[in-house]
């Protein structure tokens, strides 16, 4: 896994819409993910212009379904991600790893940390990762190249303050995925079939700055303050098709788009944690405040170039247009947050989570190619968190909890300005439990969520919108992982949504939501190390199994039907401190669209049989 996609692509209740590496758009619960924390503190995430981080500078991955207003403030109501990422140690440690594999794919990472101090008070850990890959698709490459580095200084043995930055490049010949047939019918050509042309490009980087301060209290509380800063910018230029195939000559008209893109983040949080005993029991408050500001201006352009292509023999080179950026924006929203949280034990079994946040949000766009400004507020918004968690043995707990909604909107009404923000809620009940002293976890979830206040286009008045659209989804979700047996490693999952809508345009009203999302999506992986005679060596294998999705435009759908992909794993312990694993993805070569979208683009391939082998040494 080194992209955040390769983790939700395995991950319970959350589905990917391929597109290049690093480029794909990741969905939750029904609903695309437009943020990820680091530590707690957001940027945007943005599939259009690859902001996707390197996981190699994290040490793990936090997923959180359904709404998290309480703690991230405005967002998608499907869920949130935290990368959690990798601390200096105060004992010296290196790691390193080489992969080798398909389409001439390469990769190199190392990890080094230690003591900068005889005592170890001041620290220092660095990353750097490189990768080099042709893909499937003919044409296309990968390169990527990150370096990260911090360093944590114990101003007391309480207190801590760690500085982090880092540098993230991406070169991609991007691929804006096959078109299809007018009728619904998707193409049945060779997977690595390449509808663009030869000067495609997409170049982005990114710059992070963290600094953090965290002070822990002697009854296991905490006091910090955080901050973060991101400067980011993309810059690309691509030609796919703008027609759909023409079922008597087999082409297609191109098009092309150019885009200029900056953004900076602006991220800021502090709170308090304390337990707070009281007649026999430990409570728990949180209380904090956050900050966030994003600057984003783009310049766009587009135009058709001559001629056709025909998807059975496709040409690359075609002509390569001049493009004048005709768009030209700036949106900068801005949000100042109070938050609280209280864990109220009032018997033993029995926890009850009281929290909210009020938010003050505004919005300012403006039209650069006029200079004309619109400017939305919202002041005082309170969005509460309540929950109950009963403790039915030691080991398992069954839980109920409702969670408020809002996410501000950039699409305008009649007057021009924003629309009111989005606003619903969710409920959710389920169980979690531990079992075989902790290594065998599992959860069962059932949630509802209400979307209300979605923009729907006034039929009236084009470019105009009313906020008067609402979605319902509705889902199970189960996951048990841990260490059954020892040695034995496993994670399975079942996840099922159903979304609707309740209201919206007469064509909408009783339709599905989200029809890219399965309905139904089992995973299965397993790992098993073995002892004795073979000791060192390791066996793994996996399934994912889901239900049939599609794209949909009118009472036309392109539809990929269900399907089921294994992978498997040899690896060996070379030495105590090296070791080797060989990977093969998708075994029986199953050949199936991993996103089915429209007539034109985004219609993906999912990735042929593919072999990876991986040296990694750590010491």
């Amino acid at each position: 896994m080194t992209r955040l996609e390769d983790a939700l692509r395995r991950s319970t209740g959350t589905t990917v819409l391929s597109n290049d590496q690093g480029r794909s758009s990741l969905f939750s619960r029904g609903y695309e993910l437009d943020s990820y924390m680091v530590d707690g503190l957001p940027s945007p995430i943005s599939s259009v212009y690859g902001t996707q981080p390197d996981l190699a500078m994290f040490d793990r991955i936090e997923v959180l379904r359904g709404p998290s207003g309480l703690f991230a403030g405005t967002g998608e109501p499907g869920g949130s991600v935290n990368l959690a990422r990798k601390r200096a140690l105060d004992k010296f440690g290196a790691s390193g790893s080489v992969t080798a594999g398909s389409w001439q794919g390469y990769r190199g990472e190392a990890d080094i940390t230690g003591p900068v101090s005889g005592s170890g008070r001041v620290r220092a850990r660095g990353v750097v990762a490189m990768q080099d890959q042709d893909t499937f698709v003919d044409v296309t490459d990968n390169k990527s190249k990150l370096g990260y580095g911090t360093v944590e200084v114990d101003l007391t043995e309480q207190t801590t303050l760690s500085f982090a930055a880092s540098h993230q490049e991406k070169d991609i010949t991007p691929f804006n995925g096959l078109p299809a047939y007018a009728d619904g019918r998707l193409l049945d050509v060779r997977r690595s079939t390449f509808i663009g042309a030869d000067w495609n490009r997409f170049e982005n980087s990114s710059n992070e700055g963290i600094v953090d301060l965290e002070h822990r209290f002697d009854d296991g509380g905490e006091a910090r303050v955080a901050l973060r800063y991101v400067d980011r910018d993309a810059d690309f230029k691509y030609a796919y098709a703008r027609t759909a195939v023409n079922p008597v000559t087999n082409s297609v008209g191109m098009t092309a788009l150019a885009r200029d893109y900056e953004e900076t983040s602006r991220a800021m949080d502090a709170h308090v944690s304390k337990p707070v005993p009281f007649l026999g029991q430990t409570h728990n408050i949180v209380v904090g405040t956050d900050y966030r500001r994003y600057d984003q201006r783009m310049y766009q352009g587009t135009a058709n170039p001559a001629g056709t292509v025909n998807v059975f023999k496709p040409a690359t080179n075609i002509a390569e247009p001049a493009i004048a950026f005709t768009t030209r924006t700036r949106n900068v929203p801005e949000q100042v947050s109070g938050y609280a949280q209280a864990r109220i034990k009032p018997l033993t079994p029995v926890t009850a989570v009281l929290g909210g946040r009020l938010s003050y949000y505004s919005l300012e766009s403006t039209n650069l190619v006029n200079n004309v400004k619109t400017k939305s507020e919202v002041n005082g918004k309170f969005t509460p968190q309540l929950g109950l968690i009963y403790d039915l043995t030691d080991t398992i707990s069954a839980y109920v909890s409702y969670t408020d909604i809002f996410q501000p909107q950039t699409a305008t009404g009649r007057d021009g300005r924003p629309l009111a923000p989005r606003v619903g809620s969710q409920y959710e009940t389920g169980v979690k439990g531990e079992f075989l002293d902790g290594a065998l976890t599992s959860t069962l979830a059932f949630f509802r969520t209400r979307d209300e206040n979605r923009a729907v286009a006034d039929l009236t008045t084009p470019g105009v919108s009313n906020a008067a659209g609402e979605v319902e989804s509705q889902g199970i979700e189960i996951e048990v992982s841990g260490e059954p047996l020892p040695g034995l490693s496993v994670f399975s999952s079942y996840s099922y949504l159903l979304s609707e809508y309740l209201t919206g345009t007469p064509a909408q009203v009783g339709q599905v939501f989200n029809t890219w999302t399965p309905k139904h999506t089992v995973n299965l992986f397993a790992r098993y190390a073995f002892e004795g005679p073979l000791d060192g060596f390791s066996v793994g294998g996996g399934a994912k199994a889901v239900s049939s999705y599609y794209g949909q435009s009118g009472a036309t759908r392109w539809i990929q039907d269900g399907y089921m992909l294994f992978d498997a794993q040899v690896g060996y312990e070379v030495t105590e401190n090296v070791s080797a694993t060989f990977s093969v993805n998708n075994i029986l070569d199953k050949k199936y669209y991993s996103r089915a979208a429209s007539s034109t683009v985004f219609n993906y391939y999912g990735e042929p049989r593919s072999a990876w082998l991986k040296v990694s040494a750590k010491f």
